[in-house]
């Protein structure tokens, strides 16, 4: 079956108004770069929805990750807990901070990390717990957070793909001492490229100010607190443009429809797929699947990945592996380190 005529692994939904506010923008704003008026809608939009104390626009997940670093006080030496099976961006973020990410392994039934091996990556150099909620579901937070608070951690949730997640009504990225969240074209809400800074602990919201703009009181002298604004702290051009926001804007005023229709289409998959998991050939978690992010499953083996694979895409459905686990990586052995009995063996 050619390309063409698969059903994508991604297809950015589209709500009708992007180009209608990327022209308000311009036209009636005369504002396009950083911390407009729809930069302001969609923090606005992210601290009502999701009740975080302060979100900050970015221009990805992660850079998102790098002021979370940044705000976690993350010097060179500090050991950083978070799963192996995540993207490059998790640990990049603390790696470039001179800090060494200390893998875990993750849970079956939902790819998370394995809340019950944290103890087993700790050490006097550990400074902070990065849990990833893959997929848009839910990590075991409240375990998290009280191993987290026993050991004096701060917890960075890395919720790049669980915008509007929730857990006994907690949204995802909210329960931490901050979020991360990414609009890039692949998630359910998108941008482009895209992301946002949930500061959860009030302590953090100024410096994540400063540091958001560039390292300046900007944001004082913005709010008449100081006559003029100057360099303060370390910090660097996180803010996205206005088109950027202006386009975020829009998905945002539809997003009950597309997590909604996401949902539904993981529904389909998990009826379609049943009869392979009743045959014992695969294994998925149960529904719902958080926000419909991504409808996974697991084969027995590399071999029958790969003929899961190919049964798909002969009728017509184009499906892909995911992360190749960082601490088999040629940077994950470079820049961090494993236990051995929280590891794959």
């Amino acid at each position: 079956m050619g390309r063409e005529n698969l059903v994508p692994f991604n297809k950015p939904f589209i709500s009708g108004n992007e180009l209608d506010y990327i022209s308000e923008a311009v036209l009636s704003y005369n504002h396009i770069s950083g911390n407009g008026v729809f930069t302001q809608r969609c923090q606005e939009w992210l601290e009502r929805t999701l009740g975080t104390n302060r979100a900050l626009l970015t221009h990805s997940c992660t850079a998102a990750l790098e002021m979370a670093a940044i705000l976690c006080g993350i010097e060179p030496g500090d050991e950083v807990i978070m799963p192996s099976f995540t993207f490059v961006s998790t640990a990049n973020a603390f790696v470039l901070r001179g800090a060494v990410p200390v893998f875990v392994d993750i849970r079956p039934d939902t790819l998370n990390i394995d809340e019950n091996l944290l103890s087993l990556a700790l050490s006097s150099k550990t400074k902070a717990v990065v849990p990833v909620h893959y997929a848009g579901v839910p990590c075991a937070m409240d375990a998290i957070c009280n191993f987290a608070k026993n050991y004096g951690l701060r917890v960075v949730e890395d919720a790049a793909q669980a915008l509007l997640s929730e857990d006994c009504g907690r949204a995802m990225g909210t329960i931490g001492d901050i979020g991360c969240l990414s609009f890039h074209e692949t998630k359910n809400i998108i941008s482009g490229e895209g992301g946002a800074l949930l500061v959860n602990d009030p302590e953090l919201v100024e410096r994540a100010e400063i540091i958001w703009q560039k390292g300046t009181d900007r944001t004082k002298f913005e709010h008449g607190i100081v006559d003029k604004y100057t360099w303060v702290d370390v910090g660097s051009s996180f803010l996205p443009s206005e088109l950027v926001a202006a386009f975020l804007y829009a998905q945002m005023t539809n997003a009950e429809k597309i997590i909604k229709r996401r949902k539904e289409l993981c529904s389909l998959y998990a009826t379609r797929l049943t009869p392979l998991m009743e045959a014992g050939r695969i294994s998925f978690p149960r529904l719902p699947l958080g926000n419909g992010h991504i409808f996974f499953c697991l084969a027995r083996s590399h071999a029958e990945q790969v003929e899961l694979l190919g049964h798909l895409r002969g009728r017509g459905v184009s499906a892909v592996f995911h992360y190749v686990p960082l601490h088999s990586s040629v940077a994950g052995r470079r820049f961090g380190r494993v236990r051995r009995r929280a590891i794959w063996h």
